[in-house]
């Protein structure tokens, strides 16, 4: 039976609380992936199906005994409060980014896809137009063709979860809700890992940096990432300290826990990278239960939720993201053999346990693993200095990907060259985000942590710092994304920014045990001595996030893009099928008309280097609309591109701000953004 006393302590309530987010999300992913294959992705299935699948999950993770987590009512209560301040903050301040310019853009329209349909492809009702034509195209920025139809980019996980919110009538507020359960998920993983003292200062500094409150407010996949990463990660540990505490083993927690982690795979395909170390620590725990040690009961339940979850992933994204993750193979590929070579080696750990158990170990191993931490931050603080990391442009992509380096950097007033990434920067960004002090702290940590982990103390940390580890080197070394900020530091949210966080107070708590009190307090933490410099080294880890956010943080970026839409739409006949003859107009648009208009849109090609299609193909295609019995709307940036066929009105005169594009420092203001859209009828 569940384990849920009259008068729970406040230790088990931030435990239990600091759970349900990735068990809460886990499930609804369980339930609604199965409908949106099946095609019935509909709210009253979904709500009951999430629930259930959402119970059955934390069945065996709130069964017996409570987590062990001893938290005061106090520091409970401040995570809580703080938890709340930040989903509030955010809220008030969300972006509305639905015309089609980058990521978020995408993944909103793919959720307001799902929640209007419930099934993928997405029709495009080619007969609405009189039929195919070469010069018509369906396909736009984020959706690409497939068979006749048209699928969106990425995995389908986080567009699940945002068009939940779409039902609700709030999918512009979902993301912030998300980002108030990934303070929350922290928080219990900074309890159980560094002590509840530290929670609300780790919930705290998570919130306000400035990369969590950029993922935090408008739909992106790195803060759903991030809630089942460290969910998992929590619920590993527990399954593994009640397995310790009470030798029983919890493989159905232990099973929960690796299919939490796995499930990652379902939101961004990043997540098979960041899961890996979880696959190497499952097998560990295999090679435990010859050695009669407790843990090693969860090992084959956690490898095969691992599995499981990711399987399901993949299996998604081949089945509803194909062109996408063809798209891109050039990394896929070598990650999937990267976990199979993962595998294997952790098969092959596994068999050689025993032989490897009575080797000796060197003495000097301990220390030189804790050299080696430092030396490999040393490396990426110096990188700058030894590597400029740069792309010469093979495909279609790298030459639009170069060219839009070039114009961030001539905005920058930087010397332009497209083949620049930055990515020799990339601590630098952590830097910046974070400060100092944390990362400072936070090398020392993990210097620390795997010195105990070599001399065979601090088992509880092994599977939170290889995750960490291996995620932050990974990413840092090469992040993959259009350098500019805020935009690239989305990647350090799933992983790199919490998890230095949680090392940094982990750290801080450390060093404070070592000072000595002069005031006669002891070393028990409660002297006048203590608490000022437990004050001081608090204000250092939080100050310098604060601080580089406050140039952001007041100041809601693409508001007014939800009504400028709707009055888009507005202006667009029932039965009117869209001609977009503009290339940027195009881009932006043709799913927005198609998906929350309800219309049918399409590209009209325009030739090679050329913004605008020709007209004697504007005027073919229109009388094909026409013949088909459906009135041509034709529709471009600017009045004179659609004056030839007939009156120009403007639809939409958006004035708004938007995101800084910043590639040498963090960002510090917004700029100014205008979309317009003429219209004419055909």
């Amino acid at each position: 039976m569940l384990h849920l006393p009259g008068r729970p302590s406040a230790g088990r309530v931030l435990a239990v609380a600091s759970l349900l987010p990735a068990l809460a999300v886990a499930g609804w992913l369980l339930a609604g992936l199965p409908l949106l294959l099946a095609g019935h992705y509909t709210p009253l299935p979904a709500a009951l199906l999430g629930l259930a699948a959402t119970a059955l999950l934390a069945l065996p993770v709130l069964r017996g005994p409570g987590p062990p987590v001893e938290a005061t009512a106090r520091q409970a209560g401040a995570v809580f409060a703080v938890a709340a301040a930040s989903g509030v903050f955010n809220a008030l301040l969300h972006a509305e980014q639905l015309a089609v310019r980058r990521d978020p853009a995408t993944y909103a329209q793919y959720a307001a896809w799902l929640a209007g349909h419930g099934s993928l492809p997405i029709e495009v009702r080619a007969e609405a137009f009189g039929g195919a034509d070469p010069a018509l195209a369906f396909d736009s920025v984020g959706f690409f063709p497939a068979d006749g139809a048209v699928v969106p980019q990425f995995m389908p996980g986080a567009p699940l979860l945002f068009a939940a919110g779409d039902w609700l009538g709030a999918m512009s507020l979902t993301p912030a809700v998300l980002g108030a359960l990934a303070v929350l998920t922290l928080a219990g993983v900074t309890a159980r890992l560094a002590g509840a003292r530290w929670a609300p200062l780790a919930a705290l500094t998570f919130a306000v940096c400035l990369p969590v409150l950029y993922t935090s407010r408008t739909t992106f996949s790195e803060i759903p990432s991030m809630i089942l990463l460290f969910g998992g990660l929590a619920l590993l540990h527990d399954a593994l300290a009640r397995a310790a505490r009470h030798g029983l083993p919890r493989r159905g927690e232990a099973a929960v826990a690796g299919l939490v982690f796995g499930l990652a795979v379902l939101v961004r395909v990043d997540g098979l990278r960041d899961v890996l170390p979880v696959l190497a620590f499952a097998g560990l725990l295999v090679a435990l239960r010859r050695f009669a040690r407790p843990e090693g009961a969860a090992g084959l339940p956690l490898l095969a939720g691992v599995v499981a979850g990711a399987g399901l992933g993949l299996f998604a994204g081949y089945v509803l993201s194909r062109p996408y993750l063809e798209y891109l193979s050039r990394s896929v590929r070598p990650l999937l053999l990267i976990c199979a070579a993962v595998l294997v080696l952790t098969a092959v750990g596994t068999a050689a346990a025993p032989w490897l158990a009575r080797a000796r170990r060197p003495a000097w191993l301990p220390g030189a693993g804790a050299a080696v931490v430092v030396l490999v931050v040393a490396g990426l603080a110096v990188r700058p200095w030894l590597q400029t990391v740069r792309r010469t442009p093979v495909t279609e992509e790298d030459g639009r990907t170069a060219r839009f380096i070039e114009e961030i950097q001539k905005a920058n007033g930087l010397p332009p060259d497209g083949e620049r990434l930055y990515f020799e920067q990339s601590l630098h960004w952590v830097a910046w985000y974070v400060g100092v002090p944390v990362l400072l702290l936070a090398t020392l940590a993990a210097a620390l942590l795997v010195r105990r982990l070599l001399d065979g103390r601090s088992f509880a940390w092994l599977a939170p710092l290889a995750v960490i580890g291996w995620t932050t080197v990974s990413t840092l070394l090469r992040p993959e994304i259009t350098p500019d900020h805020p935009w690239a530091a989305r990647r350090l949210v799933p992983v790199v920014i919490p998890g230095l966080v949680l090392l940094a107070v982990w750290g801080l708590a450390r060093v404070l045990d070592r000072l000595p009190d002069r005031s006669g307090g002891g070393l028990d933490g409660r002297g006048r001595g203590r608490r000022w410099a437990a004050g001081v080294g608090a204000a250092l880890v939080l100050v310098p996030p604060a601080v580089t956010s406050i140039g952001t943080a007041f100041t809601p970026v693409e508001r007014g893009e939800a009504a400028a839409v709707a009055a888009l739409c507005a202006h667009i006949p029932r039965d009117a099928s869209v001609l977009i003859v503009e290339r940027v107009t195009g881009d932006r648009f043709t799913q927005v008309v198609r998906g929350m208009c309800g219309v049918p849109a399409a590209r009209v090609r325009h030739a090679s280097g050329g913004d605008t299609a020709a007209e004697h193909d504007v005027r073919r295609l229109i009388n094909r609309v026409r013949a088909a019995g459906r009135v041509p709307v034709v529709l471009a940036a600017e009045a004179a591109q659609v004056a030839p066929y007939g009156p120009p009105r403007q639809a939409m005169a958006l004035v708004t701000r938007q995101d800084e594009r910043s590639l040498t420092g963090p960002p510090d203001g917004t700029w100014s953004l205008r979309i317009n859209v003429w219209m004419a009828t055909g």
